[in-house]
């Protein structure tokens, strides 16, 4: 595995972004974007496997996180798809298949839809739609809002940290502790903001003509399921991996490379041209 960074100006807030990265293996790309407040080392062994199984994964760092930098306030979904897309640019990669876990999916769609270009396919890994069947009651991005806040939030007590992890993350039976460390209150904030303030239409589907892969967890407590198949008919394809919840890279990384290796080599090709 390669560490590296890129430099761009940001042409929406004229400031200057260094947003690092891994870069490891050779064959299709694939671009891993972390879950709400958390790093893309939470996919070492996600990765490791997929490398095996000769794919090339690239994971960029979020902004405050892991050597990536720029300004944190103010932004939207937008931004951080374009904090991708330096990444992907700056290694000519061609279309990508985008993994997106949970808020990870977020700005991998909204990279789809700015970017057409750079983006193959999209996996959206254990990740809420945005939008929820016409006869719900819930609000988008709803369940268990105080727990997912809760799990990373340094004021609260080790226990109760705990059981927001166990709460919403971890299925049955599965140790919470694992995810204890690594969160950054810094981005929590500027990614969530950056949730609330985008249209939702802006990113919901993708764009228009990418496949996607709705990879489901079994014991996800966060995400309202099956919503994408319904609203986007053949475009979307469903799976679920067995005994994960929300955390699911933790939980179940041989399911989830697995996974995301058999989409990316059945969407992720390049086109071939007419």
């Amino acid at each position: 595995m390669v560490r590296k960074t890129v430099r761009y100006l940001s042409t929406r807030s004229q400031a200057e972004i260094t947003i690092a990265y891994a870069d490891e293996g050779n064959g299709l790309p694939v671009c891993i974007l972390p879950s709400l407040a958390r790093s893309g080392r939470d996919y070492d062994e996600v990765a490791h496997l997929l490398v095996a199984r000769g794919l090339r994964v690239l994971r960029p760092e979020p902004r405050g996180i892991g050597g990536s930098q720029g300004p944190m306030e103010g932004l939207d979904l937008h931004d951080f798809a374009a904090d991708v897309a330096a990444v992907l640019d700056h290694e000519k990669t061609g279309p990508v298949t985008m993994v997106g876990h949970a808020w990870g999916s977020q700005p991998a769609r909204t990279l789809a839809a700015d970017r057409p270009d750079l983006v193959a396919c999209v996996v959206m890994a254990a990740a809420s739609a945005g939008k929820l069947p016409p006869d719900s009651k819930e609000k988008p991005y709803g369940r268990l809002r105080d727990a997912i806040d809760g799990a990373g939030d340094p004021r609260l007590d080790e226990a109760t940290r705990l059981d927001c992890l166990r709460r919403a993350f971890f299925a049955p039976g599965h140790d919470p502790s694992v995810w204890l460390d690594g969160w950054n209150a810094e981005a929590h904030e500027a990614q969530s903001h950056a949730r609330r303030i985008t249209p939702v239409d802006d990113y919901f589907s993708g764009g228009e003509t990418v496949p996607i892969l709705d990879l489901q967890a079994e014991h996800d407590a966060v995400v309202v399921p099956n919503v994408m198949k319904p609203m986007l008919g053949d475009r979307v394809t469903v799976q679920v991996i067995r005994n994960a919840g929300h955390a699911l890279a933790p939980e179940q990384p041989l399911a989830m490379a697995e996974a995301i290796a058999d989409f990316a080599r059945w969407a992720g090709q390049p086109a071939t041209p007419a």
